[in-house]
């Protein structure tokens, strides 16, 4: 079965972020229990992503595949235009819950692309039906926020869209002041990005639609982290100038940061925020676009050429509705941001042990999320050395993924002390030995 199964992949799939000319055979997941994934030949992973960054609670869950299982017998799919049912309004109802009370209007989709275009298309429109000509966007160097077109555009600085430079809309880029620890620079960082940010809004903030953010954690170009009162300071230099400001949460979203949202670190709330990824625990594609409502209602008339004409087949899909619901009930059921604490707490000793590894630097830690750098390998993604550590980690029984020179570890919160910690040893003893790969 196996060699049947990895020849029909060969000859029909094509794989994500994959050189399929050059690439190994991928590994057949049989299974998937808390932290482990198991492959069709029993060998077990510990899931030290997440699933890229999905899976919160761990792998079968009992209450949430009780949940999908239960609404899948009641109502699978239907139409939201027109339509509306009670996991979508209940859903709707604890996101705004969580959420700045601002926040209160959402608009339903299913990727992380998808919450990106429509935050930057009602964006574009608010100030189109304001009669204002504010067309440009704003974003940080190396941000990205996925694949699609316009999400490539305010993510173009993150190296991965080089191809389509003459397809993108050209985006206003700031300087990221990155941090970790020992960086005796990181003011010096903030003050440059600042004034990049004041000179941008002295000459055209009257152009500017919105600036589009990943707080606190920038996640595929590396997994950089940039200090909470910063962010604050530029969230409020570009509201105070008229410009909306969109936190793309898909990947800080329920619990990666230590607190629910990464918005709720600062003092002042975006205007948009972006969910997907996590939000139904990491079971089923959805994903959320929240608004303040002010900007609702810049869409409210009674010409339809004045509505929001946007729309997705599988909007507020009922059974991944109900999967979200109960994976946020499961964040009061099992205590789950202490479990991100304690994640946090491990994050820290066992990083502190790394850094007498000569091979690693830049150690830098948030909530459930650590990163460090390998010294002396490729930066870009997709590195030849970088895949070599993942297929040796792959061979101890670990799934990581590299970020150019950047590894890191962002495990389901179920994950135990000593899975945890036997990661880092591994991941140390590996790292030792980089010059004999």
């Amino acid at each position: 079965m196996k060699d049947k199964l990895l020849s029909i992949d060969r000859k029909h799939i094509w794989h994500p972020f994959t050189q399929s000319k050059i690439s190994p055979n991928p590994i057949i997941i049989d299974s998937a229990k808390d932290e482990k994934l198991i492959d069709i030949d029993g060998n077990e992973y510990i899931d030290l992503i997440s699933s890229w960054w999905v899976n919160i609670h761990g792998h079968g869950k009992k209450e949430i595949v009780k949940a999908i299982n239960t609404q899948s017998k009641k109502l699978e799919q239907v139409v939201f235009a027109g339509f509306t049912h009670q996991p979508a309004v209940m859903l709707a109802n604890e996101l705004v819950k969580l959420l700045p009370s601002a926040l209160s209007r959402v608009f339903y989709s299913d990727n992380g692309s998808t919450s990106v275009e429509i935050a930057l298309k009602v964006a574009y429109q608010f100030w189109y039906q304001r009669n204002k000509k504010k067309k440009k966007f704003v974003a940080f160097e190396g941000g990205y926020h996925g694949d699609t077109l316009g999400a490539m555009s305010v993510g173009f600085s993150s190296g991965f869209y080089k191809p389509f430079d003459d397809l993108v809309f050209k985006t206003c880029f700031i300087p990221f002041p990155d941090n970790w620890k020992g960086n005796n620079s990181i003011d010096e960082q903030e003050e440059k990005s600042l004034k990049v940010i004041d000179n941008l809004l002295s000459k055209n903030a009257s152009e500017l639609a919105a600036v589009i953010i990943e707080p606190l954690i920038q996640g595929a170009s590396g997994m950089k982290i940039c200090r909470p009162d910063f962010l604050d300071e530029v969230v409020n230099k570009f509201q105070s100038n008229d410009v909306l400001v969109i936190f793309d949460e898909v990947m800080t979203g329920f619990g990666r940061t230590g607190k629910m949202f990464a918005c709720n670190h600062l003092k002042h709330s975006p205007d948009i925020v972006c969910l997907a990824k996590s939000l139904t625990g990491g079971y089923l594609p959805l994903a959320a676009t929240v608004f303040k409502n002010y900007i609702h209602e810049e869409f409210l008339d009674t010409s339809i050429k004045k509505a929001f004409l946007h729309g997705h087949s599988f909007s507020a899909n009922p059974i991944a509705c109900e999967a979200a619901i109960k994976s946020i009930k499961l964040f009061e059921k099992d205590s789950t941001l202490k479990l991100v604490k304690k994640i946090e707490k491990i994050h820290k000793e066992e990083l502190d042990k790394l850094t007498a590894n000569p091979y690693i630097s830049k150690i830098r830690y948030l909530g459930g999320v650590s990163a460090f750098d390998i010294m002396s390998i490729e930066k870009g993604y997709g590195s030849k050395i970088g895949e070599l550590l993942k297929q040796k980690f792959l061979e101890k029984g670990l799934l990581l993924r590299p970020l150019g020179s950047t590894f890191y570890l962002m495990p389901p919160y179920c994950i135990s002390e000593d899975s945890l910690r036997n990661a880092y040893r591994i991941i140390n003893q590996v790292v030792k030995k980089i010059n004999k790969l």
